[in-house]
């Protein structure tokens, strides 16, 4: 920046403005709009460099085309010229602000790029960011082969960050991409999404260390996050070598892995014939198995041409009735049914499910008023609801077969309803 009392002059040259072009400036300041030749003779400079000068002087906004022939120039007010200058030079600093962290983290990142002519043999990387970019890189140079050693856990991770992609891109490029993980049904579409585009397996044993090993010539070995010494995954560092020795480990430690490994088509068809199916229904997500359960029907009606077809309610309510109560089950306390009974009255209070009651003892008698299933819309919804849902509880805490009775619908709005409950 100029001193205070550095004159115009100094200012343009530190601007760019070279000094003759300077003077040009000055001289039209000073005498107002000139012709081209004027501004020469004003400024003292020759007739050849005055006229590149007041081109150049033009081009930036300094000077200001005006009339026909002869044409003059008139200078830009040295006041709006200052303040051009805070302008830029304000907007320069939140550039810099602004782009701070990504500069450094950049020449950060710089630092631990290897190659044959860089004589360190080590890189150390901190953060899931940098090492996301960083293995994005080092994919994308790979001609070979990409082998990828990692956990059931913490494949997904490899989905972050467009390490995917790099590895898909890969692939087109005729790199081979071999993956040994562990594949369980919560990793099931990542590990899905990974078969589209290399060799996945499935290891026989837990994957302890994760490990990206690229074209034989360097490895990128976790030593932090879910897996290792780190407390969480946001706490990653790894170490990329490009040592021989470090390399073949990795190389040995997938091989070893991936020989008694199963191939992943096979694991795959493993999970996905259960001797049960279920479509859980979580709360907070309980669009996602109805849209499945949508899907299902539309699958089922497109492979066999049927327009229309009837789910049977009563079923739907009493299968949904049955694991409630033997979820609730698990929560209340007693061996015999008063005790169940009266456990099972807290137990609706407290998760504000309505107010049940015990009325009689012989036969158990419970009578349910506010109950959560019956909705204005929908009562008999409850009435199909409610029987089921006490008879999961009271066989599952009591261990043999009940029978409960449906209520009376025409006392529904004086009584609430009333169950009646006999073991049979």
């Amino acid at each position: 920046m100029a001193r205070p009392t550095s004159g115009l002059l100094e200012l343009l040259g530190e601007h760019g403005v070279p000094e003759k072009g300077a003077r040009v400036y000055l001289a039209a300041c000073r005498a107002g709009p000139q012709t081209a030749s004027e501004l020469g003779r004003l400024s003292a400079v020759n007739r050849v460099e005055a006229y590149r000068f007041i081109k150049q002087l033009t081009d930036s906004g300094l000077l200001v085309r005006h009339g026909g022939r002869p044409q003059r120039f008139a200078a830009l007010p040295p006041e709006e010229l200052v303040d051009r200058w805070i302008r830029k030079a304000s907007d320069r600093l939140r550039r810099l602000e602004t782009d701070r962290e990504k500069v450094l983290s950049d020449w950060e990142e710089s630092r631990t790029e290897l190659d044959d002519r860089d004589p360190r043999k080590f890189a150390v990387l901190e953060g899931r960011g940098r090492i996301h970019r960083f293995l994005q890189k080092r994919i994308g140079m790979a001609e070979r082969q990409v082998l990828v050693s990692t956990s059931g856990r913490t494949l997904p991770t490899f989905l972050e960050g467009g390490i995917d992609r790099a590895l898909r891109e890969a692939a087109d490029r005729g790199v081979k991409v071999k993956v040994v993980t562990e594949v369980y049904p919560p990793n099931l579409g990542s590990a899905k999404l990974f078969a589209g585009f290399s060799e996945v397996r499935h290891s026989a044993g837990p994957v302890v260390n994760r490990a990206v090993v690229i074209d034989r010539t360097g490895a990128l070995v976790y030593v932090s996050g879910e897996d290792e010494f780190g407390p969480t995954n946001e706490q990653q560092v790894a170490l990329w070598s490009s040592a021989p020795m470090f390399v073949h480990l990795a190389r040995d430690h997938h091989r070893r892995m991936w020989a008694p490994a199963v191939r992943a088509e096979a694991r795959f068809v493993e999970l996905e014939n259960p001797p049960a199916a279920v479509l859980p229904v979580v709360s907070g997500k309980e669009g996602v198995p109805f849209q499945r359960l949508k899907e299902i029907a539309k699958l089922g009606m497109r492979a066999s041409g049927v327009k229309e077809f009837q789910l049977h309610l009563p079923e739907l309510i009493e299968t949904i009735a049955r694991q409630l109560g033997r979820e609730i089950a698990e929560q209340v306390d007693g061996g015999t049914p008063a005790e169940v009974g009266a456990s099972l009255s807290e137990y609706y209070e407290t998760h504000t499910m309505g107010h049940l009651s015990v009325v009689k003892a012989q036969p158990l008698t419970f009578q349910v008023t506010a109950c959560f299933a019956c909705t204005p819309h929908s009562p008999e919804i409850g009435r199909m609801m409610c029987p089921q849902l006490l008879r999961s509880v009271l066989e599952s805490r009591l261990g043999h077969r009940w029978e409960v009775s449906k209520p009376d619908p025409t006392k529904h709005a004086s009584r609430g309803c009333v169950f009646t409950a006999t073991a049979a």
